[in-house]
């Protein structure tokens, strides 16, 4: 791959292109950290929170560190570049974090452990749909293109729905 082929970082004052990937990809980690999560033990809102938040650290650095030396395995790595990198898949933490927010304040809603589970998940598959569409807006795609955008994550999220009441029974 070409040394110019990743981003470079941006000049100063200067915003990056909005790209959405990284919070489609994290809002469906964390809906899929949720269904995985199951019975958690004695605390577990908090359980929630610490898992959805260092699962998503964890898939961050994966993904720059994939990034970085995947297609820079030849090519001198630079401070800048690195920043960059970890800036640009920061959104894979950032969509972690409105799941963990309504776990962590389910007790002000009453919800006991399974409806922590459910008001989290059902705030990452949001996330999700919310994000993809938002990707094809502004992508300049069509309002039917933005459309299949959200049914197709809304069909992923109603997978995962799905998955986490196969495995409940």
């Amino acid at each position: 791959m070409p040394q110019d082929a990743l981003p470079q970082e941006a000049p100063a004052g200067r915003e990056q292109r909005g790209d959405y990937t990284g919070a489609v990809y994290g809002s469906l980690l964390a809906a899929s950290v949720v269904v995985g999560a199951g019975t958690l033990g004695p605390y577990p809102r908090v359980q929630l929170v610490v898992l959805l938040l260092s699962t998503g650290v964890v898939f961050w650095a994966a993904h720059v560190f994939s990034r970085l030396f995947g297609a820079r395995i030849v090519n001198r790595l630079t401070w800048p570049v690195i920043r960059s990198e970890a800036r640009q898949e920061r959104p894979i933490i950032e969509a972690a974090v409105p799941p963990a927010v309504a776990a962590a304040i389910s007790p002000w809603f009453g919800l006991g452990p399974q409806g922590v589970v459910w008001l989290a998940l059902l705030v990452a598959l949001i996330g999700q749909v919310g994000w993809a569409t938002l990707a094809a807006s502004r992508a300049g795609a069509s309002r039917r293109l933005m459309l299949l955008a959200g049914a197709i994550n809304l069909f992923l999220g109603l997978l995962i729905v799905l998955l986490k009441v196969a495995l409940q029974h």
